[in-house]
């Protein structure tokens, strides 16, 4: 495995002096919103000062007369939030010049000679890579620095499970779309190994896929990393990149765009070898519906059909389809599981992830559930964008998410990376009162992350507040309850912390609900839509399990092993270290552990 990407963000204006060297530069004012900037500073690195309520900059690195990239940052007008990196490597040795053009208005932001950013740039060879976010998760995968969404191109080869992401290098803001990388060899500790994929002339790197070519049937070789993503210029359109090297380093496909259409919102690729018709199937969004394609070679591909027009939630865009088969459990047979993320129009507001079963013949998707009928793959506010990982072992079915909302994402209050993934996870189909669902369980590879027992019990769920204080420094723990609930039952679980900060999830025996209430989880007050109550049904009759993944700034909930899940981000200012149950009618809790969790 490569050594980690020693590249990191810095935070709050701690660049250490003895990593910088010729700090501030005299721009070249050319007028009100037009300046230059002399870049070669003498290091790799050029620090660019960042302030998030600025307005976008468009800036152009030029070296040897050609421009070499362009990027958008939001540079500080007033006040400095953090850093970002610009690597002038690509610059060849050449003198680099920043041509800037600025978007603040001069009325609003005075003159663009007097911006505080020219007086903090600095350069560097060594970026610190010290983490300075106190709700930067423990167990779930993150970004090093900047902003991160959807998940892309997972899979798995030699050993490395490989998760690229929707990443702005230059920001913790939405921007700059690229591939960010990371490589797992157990889906818990994630290693950044640097940049996936960069824009081109065709435009940035919207959502996609990677397949593992193992027949070569594209021509790029043996068991090359075939990625197709959205390239995201004035249109949207499908290019395709390969990789002889596992993932590591792309190669752009001179054939692109390789699928066109005439609609604004034409995305996120999915692509998997189907082997019943000898062929590759492709599923991707186009407005409100999913279109499917076939191809024998990844490059030219052939129309089948449509799937979507009256079935389930229409409230927003359809966005990063999946498609694959999965067992029934109990029952010997198969049905294959559509995604379909939606945003906005989720069940708690914003976006989430709904899916369909039915059948597929490899042309035409075939639901088994009737028109305007709506199944949520996750009934919290924070799970998006989810799809699978191609070349799993042993047949296996892994999926990860996007743990937040596009309501709120860019207002969380993180400043040296926003967002994280949900922990990988395995779906499943379950039969409910005769009818198809589809539930999602932690993989086993969580239970090696389980540390030092921090709680062990059995008790009563009395009208009376039963309080348990356990050692939670870290924040990062998994708590499993197993109960027999009584007929009418109301039982609450609370999680809080000395400065009454509190996350309640209530679940309603008469009601067969399960409630998640954040509403005094901590700092919630960065957005109106983010202090809420997220409800569910609960699958399966009684609730006689809850699993729950605590982390820093997240709780995951599966109910009667992930029949019913919720995933909801939480930013508490200190850890909950403190649970407490109530209930109405007396259930008897057999077995309440809290494991601390590791990396």
């Amino acid at each position: 495995m490569h050594s980690i990407f020693k590249t990191m963000i810095i935070a709050a204006m701690m660049l250490p002096a003895t990593f910088a060297t010729a700090q501030g530069v005299e721009p070249m004012v050319l007028g009100k919103q037009h300046c230059m900037v002399r870049a070669d500073l003498g290091k790799r690195y050029i620090m660019l000062p960042v302030e998030e309520k600025a307005e976008i900059c468009n800036i152009k690195l030029i070296a040897g007369g050609e421009v070499v990239k362009t990027l958008n940052v939001r540079l500080a007008v007033d006040n400095v939030d953090y850093f970002v990196p610009l690597d002038l490597d690509r610059c060849g040795g050449k003198k680099a010049l920043l041509d800037i053009h600025i978007n603040n208005s001069p009325r609003q932001s005075g003159s663009v000679g007097d911006y505080v950013c020219w007086k903090q740039i600095s350069s560097t060879d060594n970026i610190d890579t010290k983490n300075r976010e106190r709700l930067r998760p423990e167990y779930h995968h993150t970004p090093l620095w900047g902003w991160m969404n959807d998940p892309n191109g997972l899979f798995y080869k030699d050993g490395l499970w490989h998760l690229y992401y929707q990443w702005n290098p230059y920001g913790s803001q939405w921007e700059n779309m690229h591939w960010g990388h990371s490589v797992s060899r157990d889906l818990v500790k994630w290693e950044n190994v640097g940049t996936g994929i960069e824009p081109d002339a065709l435009g940035t790197v919207f959502s996609g896929c990677c397949v593992v070519d193992k027949n070569n049937t594209a021509g790029f070789g043996r068991g090359a990393v075939i990625a197709m993503y959205t390239s995201a210029g004035e249109s949207q359109t499908q290019s395709l990149a390969y990789s002889n090297d596992g993932g590591r380093t792309f190669t752009k496909y001179e054939g692109n765009p390789v699928i066109t259409a005439d609609i604004p919102d034409f995305r996120d690729p999915h692509i998997f070898w189907n082997d019943k018709i000898g062929k590759w199937n492709l599923i991707l969004a186009a407005g409100q519906e999913m279109r499917i394609y076939t191809s024998q070679n990844l490059k030219e591909w052939k129309y089948e059909s449509s799937f979507g027009t009256g079935y389930g939630c229409h409230g927003g865009v359809w966005e990063c389809p999946d498609l694959f088969p999965v067992d029934i459990e109990g029952t010997g047979k198969q049905k294959w599981v559509l995604l379909c993320n939606i945003n906005p129009g989720g069940p708690a507001g914003g976006s989430a992830t709904q899916y369909f079963t039915g059948d597929f013949d490899g042309h035409v998707f075939t639901p088994d559930t009737a028109p305007g009928v709506t199944r949520w793959l996750d009934y919290g506010k924070d799970h998006y964008a989810t799809i699978s990982f191609d070349n799993a072992p042993g047949g296996r079915r892994v999926m990860i998410g996007w743990m937040s909302n596009w309501q709120y994402a860019a207002q969380v209050p993180t400043l040296q990376y926003r967002s994280a993934n949900t922990i990988a996870r395995e779906p499943f189909l379950f039969n409910d009162g005769g009818t198809v669902f589809c539930g999602s369980r932690p993989v086993n590879e969580m239970l090696a992350s389980r540390g030092k027992m921090l709680l062990s019990t059995t008790l009563k769920a009395s009208s009376k507040r039963i309080k348990k204080e356990f050692n939670a420094q870290q924040g990062a723990y998994e708590l499993l309850m197993k109960l027999t609930p009584k007929k009418g039952e109301v039982l609450t679980l609370t999680l809080s912390n000395s400065r009454g900060e509190q996350t309640i999830m209530t679940y309603d025996e008469a009601k067969g609900t399960f409630l998640m209430d954040r509403t005094h989880s901590g700092k919630t007050e960065f957005s109106e839509f983010f202090p809420v109550s997220t409800k569910a049904p609960v699958h399966g009759g009684q609730m006689t399990e809850l699993r729950l993944f605590v982390d820093k700034s997240s709780i995951e909930a599966f109910v009667n092993g992930g029949r019913t899940v919720m995933t909801n981000i939480v930013f508490p200012s200190e850890p909950y270290n403190t649970m407490t149950v109530k209930g109405t009618k007396g259930s008897k809790i057999q077995q309440l552990i809290i494991y601390n969790l590791t990396k």
